[in-house]
């Protein structure tokens, strides 16, 4: 999967993710780190963007786990994700 499909999936997961009750949810971004997680033989700006998807995601996740509201920082990973996409492409 190249990894402009990935970050496409990502980005449908994360929005599906959003409307879904969160012990609904949480299981769901805990099945994309393994689809975020670099190979390296992008450009820079790439793996950035990719692990700084990674890293909002992650803290979303968090917030899930610990029964925290977390629709502000499903809109900051909404939006790395969606900077991944662009650059991935």
């Amino acid at each position: 999967m190249s990894d402009s499909e990935t970050a496409e999936k990502v980005f449908k997961a994360l929005k599906q993710a959003e409307h879904a009750a969160p012990q609904d949810a949480l299981p769901m971004l805990n099945a994309l780190a393994g689809l975020i997680q670099g190979s390296g033989e992008q450009p820079l700006e790439v793996e950035d963007a990719r692990a700084g998807a990674f890293l909002a995601i992650c803290e979303v996740g968090k917030a899930l786990h610990r029964g925290q509201p977390a629709d502000g920082l499903y809109a900051t990973a909404i939006d790395a994700t969606e900077r991944w996409l662009r650059l991935a492409r």
